[in-house]
């Protein structure tokens, strides 16, 4: 006779199989508790791997033991001291199988626990990262130069290696404007790589001394801080462009085992073609003014750029440079004659630009942005920025681009597509959050947008701008109390006349709210007509609407990028004015969305 079928049975009377069941749910539910709240207080990953590895090495032993032993009512004994009839194995079952039930019941909960409530909390820079290696952001390398005006040369060789980085296919390399926000920060590795949602941090310092430069340099891994890698070089000046070759070389060769492939897409470096290190000295000055973003500074970028184009000629990246400061002044600084002069000379170097690059995605980005709404030629400015993402699919700026231009042309699936896609590429740079908002309301996905526009005043809480759309969204939605309280939390400086003239259409005094108009429009009408057709529309003034948006029009706001999908507009799609306006300025008739 088999002995199998005895052994089943003893298995059985020994609750064997219930212990199983019991210790695998269990086990379910600490691996899936570890998994799910770990991350919530940075406990590195590692810890996540020794509890699944000890819960698999335990079952054996937790089996063994269920076969040895037994729970009487005077504790844990052998099995082989109990007399069978004194055996109380049939209530232990009853008790384990309650148990059971209890841990499922719970690993239940966990389930929706993580479906419905967790996962609201994970920003999305940490949702982007959830399971992705391949991943990295560049911090600004430190001056230890011990010269404050050297911090332009820090700051150039940093974002050198973020677009040396970003031509690896299959790698996500976060954006200058998110990764710099971490200069001199405190915090450490596994915090910021949540917030910049990668799994890899390239920093380090640089120090340049007459004609020698020395790095060192360090790829942290985020989810427990141990460097990957690190190196230091002294190496003459010279050789700087030898110098960022090997260190990238370095950081994609310890990255190896987590890329896809190797660099596939068009070289977007910031090198002179002609290898002028004094050429790609005046160049990385004018970034560094560039940067600033003042009319003060503005155009002591346009001399270093014109500088760095003098030294080289063939210089492709520093006409496009130079075509961006001539635009910036001639739509934030300049008026009549001089702003047309500007945008001249801006149309001028950009068109140098292309001819000497006709793969340089930065230029074909600008060429789309500049066809868009200083054109109109909504078709050439897509054709331009999808090229600007085939050159370079790790840019935000070009994501960015291509899914403002399929906003403003309706198509505002595919334009939150890739808007998504710019914010995961730069998390931290806020202009994005602003058009998700508004193509995100095209779409009727109002909860979403609310999110992207608050994510943006969080980033940066002196931004007038977003908190006018916010109390604009909050004013459409019938929530007047909320826009009242946005303008009154808006800081001080143009904006917040914007919004207070927003909100104040809001109450019952009719009087207050054309008084607060009038002086919006006395002070702001050159900048602010596209909004001031907005105020219009919500206070169902239809000629004064149409007036607005035809300045806006002849200003080339930026706003108008927003039309087809505007909530504030909603009355006056079917209107006929509003289809000739549209057809004027080259978008396709508007749809009587419910949205």
């Amino acid at each position: 006779m088999s002995t199998t079928p005895s052994f089943v049975a003893e298995l059985q009377r020994r609750n064997v199989h219930r212990a199983a069941v019991f210790y695998a749910g269990l086990a379910w539910l600490l691996v899936q508790v570890a998994t799910q709240v770990f991350p919530f207080f940075h406990i590195a990953e590692f810890v996540v791997r020794l509890i699944v590895i000890a819960v698999l090495v335990g079952f054996p032993f937790a089996m063994l033991f269920s076969w040895f032993y037994e729970w009487t009512p005077h504790g844990i004994k052998r099995e082989s001291e109990i007399v069978h009839s004194e055996s109380i194995t049939q209530q232990t079952g009853k008790k384990l199988d309650k148990a059971i039930i209890a841990i499922l019941t719970l690993a239940v909960l966990v389930l929706l626990l993580n479906q419905f409530v967790l996962h609201r909390f994970i920003s999305p820079s940490a949702a982007s990262a959830d399971g992705n290696d391949k991943s990295i952001a560049v911090l600004p390398l430190a001056n230890e130069s011990g010269d404050k005006d050297q911090q332009y040369f820090s700051d150039g060789l940093s974002e050198d290696l973020i677009n040396a980085l970003s031509q690896s296919s299959g790698l996500k390399v976060i954006a200058r404007g998110s990764s710099f926000r971490f200069r001199d920060s405190q915090e450490d590795a596994t915090a910021i790589g949540s917030k910049l949602g990668v799994a890899h941090l390239l920093e380090g310092s640089v120090r340049r001394f007459g004609e020698q430069v020395r790095i060192s340099a360090e790829l942290v891994d985020v989810t427990d801080g141990h460097a990957l890698w690190s190196q230091h070089y002294d190496r003459p000046y010279a050789d700087l462009f030898k110098l960022e070759d090997d260190i990238t070389a370095a950081v994609v060769g310890a990255l190896r085992a987590h890329l896809a492939g190797t660099i596939s897409v068009a070289d977007q470096s910031e090198r002179p073609p002609g290898g002028s290190l004094e050429a790609y000295n005046a160049y990385q000055q004018g970034k560094f003014y560039s940067e600033r973003f003042t009319e003060e500074d503005t155009p002591r970028a346009i001399s270093w750029f014109e500088k760095a184009i003098q030294l080289d000629p063939q210089y492709a990246l520093a006409y496009n440079e130079l075509a961006y400061g001539w635009f910036t002044s001639a739509v934030n600084y300049l008026d009549g004659a001089k702003a047309a002069e500007a945008m001249t000379k801006g149309r001028a170097a950009l068109d140098r630009a292309l001819q000497l690059r006709p793969d340089l995605a930065a230029a074909h980005a600008q060429q789309g942005n500049l066809l868009a709404i200083e054109d109109f030629d909504w078709t050439g400015a897509e054709a331009e920025a999808r090229r600007a993402v085939q050159l370079a699919p790790n840019n935000s700026a070009a994501r960015r681009s291509l899914g403002i231009v399929l906003g403003a042309t309706g198509r505002f699936d595919e334009s939150v597509q890739n808007l998504l896609l710019a914010r995961d590429a730069d998390p931290l740079e806020t202009v994005t959050y602003l058009w998700l908002q508004g193509f995100q309301l095209a779409r009727g996905h109002d909860a979403e947008a609310e999110q992207a526009v608050r994510k943006g005043i969080e980033l940066q809480p002196s931004n007038g701008l977003l908190r006018y759309y916010l109390a604009l969204q909050q004013f459409v939605e019938g929530d007047r109390t909320g826009a009242r309280a946005t303008a009154e939390q808006t800081p001080p400086g143009n904006w917040r006349e914007l919004v207070l003239a927003l909100a104040s259409q809001a109450g019952n005094e009719r009087a207050v709210a054309d008084t607060a108009l009038q002086k919006l429009i006395d002070k702001e009408a050159g900048f602010s007509a596209f909004q001031i057709a907005e105020i219009y529309a919500l206070r169902q003034q239809p000629d004064p609407m149409f007036q607005w948006l035809d300045r806006a029009r002849e200003n080339r706001d930026p706003g108008l990028e927003f039309l087809l999908g505007d909530r504030a507009f909603k009355a006056y799609r079917v209107d006929p004015r509003f289809v000739a306006f549209c057809k004027l300025v080259n978008l396709p008739p508007p749809a009587a969305r419910n949205t």
